[in-house]
């Protein structure tokens, strides 16, 4: 009886809406992998497609169920050496970096082993998360707010962030460095710092970045971005991004053939497996278009309020939490999902430039599974140890 009860105040401290989102959101992800492997005209082998994506859930539930057994404690404590792995498996990676990867992307962010490959930036960024948490706590602990401890607080952000962005940079992974920057700007947002403050940084990017727009938009803009280390690759994105139809047998075809898949959909789609519009490397970060040509504009939505119901459980934890370590954590995490959601929505449907960047518990990819299972595990983990 003992042991019934004792099973019961565990179940309990558990949060099984979000278990369900997920599985719910990698029922969805293996179906469409299916789909899309199965319309490759690669001869993709289906089979290991869908089998791999399924031992990579598996991996990731196990992180789960070990992750929810730490308290802010253990988090607090092991956060540096977190921070400090992530930092040297991506330096790592820029010498044992996939070569075959590197021929067909132009990154250095891959390792591989025979058919096994893994991406370091994405285990990096819930570490990331932590220290970053960390740092926020320990400033608002010892200082208090004013314009000089503000100062102090970003700058400590911000030394944080710098190595991350600048191996990232050298890996040439310029949709991964998107990631991080959201998350930086989202633990600004919530570190208490002073919002006459923050209106003037953010105010400051947005006008940098429609100066970049001009630029690149230009031909002697062009020359200066050069200049300052742009790449060529990242240009093509952009005139893709701007004119997806001006050449869609080369450069614009993949994003081209995308759109063409979505909008086939319609309102209700084409049904399950029917798809008559071939677009390459679906099953990855063009995973989207198989939901939009299969189910349509509502299979679309419905997808949508599922993640929106998802970081909603997430806030709910956040706010029900006790401790402020973990409230720091939790918003890292659901800038992190939520970027990744928004980013990979808008470019499949033409609003964003193409980055990489894959669609969350959906899309293939073990690592970026993996890096996304983990920041759910440290949000369960909350409610474990902390909620009321």
């Amino acid at each position: 009886m003992k042991r019934y009860k004792s099973h019961r105040l565990e179940s309990s401290r558990i949060d099984w809406s979000i278990i369900l989102c997920v599985l719910i959101l990698a029922l969805i992800g293996i179906a469409s992998i299916y789909v899309a492997a199965s319309h490759d005209t690669n001869h993709i082998n289906v089979a290991r497609e869908v089998t791999t994506q399924i031992i990579w859930y598996i991996l990731g539930i196990i992180l789960i169920a070990i992750i929810i057994r730490f308290d802010a404690k253990k988090l607090w404590q092991l956060a540096p050496y977190f921070y400090g792995l992530g930092l040297f498996l991506l330096i790592a990676v820029l010498i044992f970096y996939s070569r075959s990867y590197y021929v067909q992307t132009g990154a250095k962010s891959w390792f591989s082993l025979g058919d096994f490959t893994f991406q370091p930036s994405e285990i990096m960024k819930p570490a990331y998360i932590l220290m970053m948490a960390r740092i926020c706590v320990l400033h608002n602990r010892n200082y208090s707010h004013n314009n000089t401890n503000d100062w102090r607080l970003i700058g400590k952000l911000f030394i944080c962030t710098l190595p991350v962005l600048i191996l990232l940079k050298l890996q040439n992974d310029f949709g991964t460095s998107l990631v991080f920057a959201a998350i930086f700007a989202g633990f600004l947002l919530i570190s208490g710092i002073n919002w006459h403050l923050l209106i003037k940084i953010f105010g400051t990017t947005f006008i940098i970045g429609i100066v970049l727009l001009m630029l690149v938009a230009t031909q002697w803009g062009r020359i200066i971005l050069t200049h300052l280390g742009f790449q060529s690759y990242q240009f093509a994105r952009v005139d893709t991004w701007l004119h997806p139809s001006a050449n869609t047998s080369n450069q614009s075809y993949q994003i081209w053939q995308n759109i063409k898949a979505i909008g086939s959909g319609r309102l209700f789609g084409t049904g399950y497996n029917v798809s008559h519009v071939y677009v390459p490397v679906r099953e990855s970060d063009m995973i989207f278009s198989v939901i939009g040509e299969n189910f349509g504009f509502l299979g679309c939505t419905l997808l949508i309020l599922l993640y929106f119901y998802l970081i909603y459980q997430m806030i709910h934890i956040a706010l029900n939490s006790k401790n402020i370590f973990y409230s720091y954590i939790s918003a890292g995490v659901i800038m992190m999902i939520l970027f990744h959601v928004f980013e990979n929505i808008g470019m499949n449907i033409g609003l964003l430039p193409l980055t990489g960047i894959p669609l969350p518990f959906v899309s293939q990819g073990g690592s970026s599974l993996i890096g996304n299972l983990i920041g759910v595990g440290l949000i369960m983990s909350m409610k474990y140890h902390y909620s009321n």
